[in-house]
């Protein structure tokens, strides 16, 4: 097919959209075309109207940056929250994860990143002073970093600590270790060496 039909095909500028989604690479994307095209009225129109829905009605939270249909979001709103108890995520899918799994009934922040010299990403490009405001004036007890386990994240936690040092809050991480069901001869050194400085007595 040549660059001009390729161009003006409505089919291949689809698949060429989808093709940006993670996950998704062109041969994935065609599939999932060829799948929608093949019933349009039970499947490609009702998403093309939920897309349009919620590029229109959905912005990012005014308090913690999670993604939702009002500002501040239904989780800053929930009274039944511990106030005190704020989660730093990287970004808006590590929020959504946490909740997925229950574990966490405090409040989030969500960085919008992590910090990178080689990436060019510095304290000014993440939401790092609104979190710090947030911790100086509403009352925070306890700030979990919940940052990957890489050295951005270690950077960027570090930092984070620091900035946090002269104010009455308590910094926590997330425990590093064996999953849940893993056997030790399948884990990176890495893993264990974490596992290994995070034991606790039993």
């Amino acid at each position: 097919m040549d660059d001009q039909r390729r161009v003006n095909d409505p089919v291949e500028q689809l698949i060429g959209l989808l093709s940006r989604l993670p996950g998704y690479g062109r041969r994935s994307a065609r599939r999932a075309v060829l799948r929608m095209l093949q019933d349009p009225a039970r499947l490609m129109l009702p998403l093309a109207d939920g897309l349009r829905a919620a590029a229109e009605a959905v912005r990012p939270c005014e308090t913690c940056g999670n993604l939702d249909v009002t500002s501040p979001c239904h989780v800053c709103r929930d009274p039944h929250r511990e106030r005190g108890l704020v989660c730093v995520v990287e970004g808006v899918a590590d929020l959504w994860a946490l909740e997925r799994a229950g574990a966490h009934r405090g409040l989030y922040h969500v960085l919008g990143g992590l910090l990178s010299a080689l990436g060019g990403v510095g304290p000014e490009d993440l939401s790092i002073q609104p979190l710090v405001r947030r911790v100086a004036e509403e009352g925070v007890r306890e700030v979990i970093l919940a940052l990957p386990a890489t050295v951005e994240g270690a950077t960027t936690g570090h930092y984070l600590g620091d900035r946090l040092h002269d104010l009455p809050v308590q910094v926590t991480r997330l425990a590093q270790g064996v999953p849940m069901g893993g056997a030790l001869d399948v884990l990176d050194d890495g893993t264990l060496a974490a596992a290994l400085r995070a034991r606790r007595p039993v």
